[in-house]
């Protein structure tokens, strides 16, 4: 008896349906920089001529174990959104402009209309960030994921002029650190939020009146995706350095900015920390020190200026839609101090 590929569990019509149901979404990201009309086993982007001295600067990233939610609430339409700002947020830090973004959607049994509907959510994040969507992966692997579940990651790269790179090189002692608020607790420590909050759906469904929400809702708030501001407040003032708050939240990625010999002070009463990371610390029964060194709490990107540029980078960033303030400042030293 002959064995066909659908008999193994892939069905490569289910693929051309999901390729089919994608496609405007996909398109919807394209510029004119995007050359859709050449090959097809590779994404073409020819490079923008304005920038004299080009250097690509590429990240890749995944959404983690908040999928656990996007499948228990059957809700797929934003986690595409964590999946490419979790890429362009971290090389927007940089200074780098996004050019295009790729995607790998891998799964046990491939539903068309699941994988558009994610990917949906991978276009908008695209287009929030001004990122080309030129191409990706989907992958149909039986037996090697649970029904109904999947992975999705990304891979982006950016531009920007050499001379214009941010490192970091430039802070000194005494510059001034604005908080630009999150959305939530963005894509990161889903591991513990998982164990705080369970996978009871009945629960994570029901209104919670400490957080004005109900769980699930909280949980599923695509990351936000801080480019177009970034971008804007850096033709406005210098910016020294830019950290990405991700997996391990202040207290290891601030200091990745910084020289040698200068740490921070965060001070935590700047800002009102917002209740979802108060009722985890609460669940946790963890120290400040623990918490602050896994969320991101409240605040999704840390940017150094000397303290003469703060209030116009205030009002840029403010001018943008931001949410911002100052949260703290650098001291001589190394790593980040908390101060109540």
């Amino acid at each position: 008896m002959a064995i066909s590929y659908k008999d193994s569990g892939v069905d490569v019509e289910r693929g051309y349906e999901a390729v089919r149901l994608m496609k405007q979404y996909v398109q919807s990201t394209y510029n004119g920089n995007v050359l859709g009309d050449i090959g097809s086993f590779g994404g073409f982007y020819q490079m923008p001529k304005e920038i004299k001295n080009p250097v690509l600067v590429a990240g890749t990233d995944g959404v983690g174990t908040k999928l656990k939610y996007a499948f228990i609430a059957n809700k797929h339409n934003t986690i595409g959104i964590d999946a490419v700002a979790m890429c362009v947020n971290d090389i927007v830090c940089q200074g780098a402009r996004p050019l295009f973004f790729l995607d790998y959607f891998a799964t046990g049994s491939l539903s068309p209309e699941t994988v558009a509907t994610v990917v949906s959510g991978v276009a908008e994040g695209c287009r929030q960030s001004g990122a080309a969507l030129i191409g990706g992966e989907t992958a149909e692997m039986p037996g090697f994921y649970p029904d109904g579940e999947y992975d999705i990651a990304g891979f982006a790269v950016g531009v920007v002029d050499k001379k214009k790179i941010i490192n970091g090189k430039k802070i000194k002692v005494g510059d001034m650190l604005i908080g630009i608020k999150s959305s939530g607790i963005h894509s990161n420590g889903y591991s513990l939020v998982r164990k705080l909050f369970g996978e009871d759906k009945a629960q994570l469904e029901k209104f919670d009146s400490r957080l004005g929400a109900r769980p699930i809702d909280v949980l599923l708030t695509p990351t936000r995706i801080y480019v177009r501001s970034i971008l804007s407040l850096i033709e406005k003032v210098e910016v020294k350095g830019i950290a990405h708050i991700t997996g391990g939240g202040f207290i290891e990625n601030i200091p990745r900015i910084f020289p040698a010999g200068i740490g921070c002070e965060i001070w935590q009463r700047s800002y009102e920390v917002p209740a979802i990371f108060k009722l985890m610390q609460e669940k946790a029964g963890i120290s400040d020190e623990q918490i602050y060194n896994t969320f991101n709490m409240g605040i999704g990107m840390v940017v150094c200026v000397s303290k003469r540029n703060v209030d116009k980078a205030l009002a840029a960033l403010r001018a943008m839609g931001e949410e911002c303030c100052v949260i703290g400042k650098t001291i001589k030293g190394s790593g980040v101090k908390l101060i109540k």
